[in-house]
């Protein structure tokens, strides 16, 4: 009788071995492509397309808001009776009417405009409340 090894293959000789089946290999890349995904979008910063219109309008309207605001402030800053009209609009008693003395006063009204800009004169009442 002859006498077989009983030695346990390595690692490495198992690993020369092994021949996965296509079913094994199909699964192999589709649980890496999950993978990838869920990472790329819990972690990685991966957005929709939703998502990232979304973050540019609000962007853009912050923006635009603190743009009117700093006009706004310069141009109520730059009239010639600024300390008497500060004065009068300090008195106001709550925002909502800052807010329109503002829009009223003509200073959050953006150069070619008809109307006030409300994030504008949010902004700038807020401002000049400070």
């Amino acid at each position: 009788m002859a006498m077989q090894s009983t030695t346990k293959p390595s690692l490495s000789q198992r690993w020369e071995n092994y021949q996965p089946s296509k079913g094994a290999l199909i699964w192999a890349c589709i649980g890496a492509v999950v993978a990838t995904i869920v990472i790329g979008f819990n972690w990685g910063g991966w957005v929709t397309g939703g998502t990232s219109r979304a973050a540019a309008t609000t962007a853009g309207d912050v923006a635009r808001g603190e743009l009117a605001t700093a006009i706004c402030v310069e141009r109520f800053n730059a009239a010639p009776d600024a300390a008497a009209r500060l004065t009068e609009f300090k008195a106001l008693p709550d925002n909502y009417r800052r807010r329109q003395f503002v829009e009223t006063g003509g200073w959050a009204t953006m150069p070619g405009q008809t109307t006030a800009d409300r994030l504008g004169g949010q902004g700038c009442a807020a401002a000049l409340s400070a």
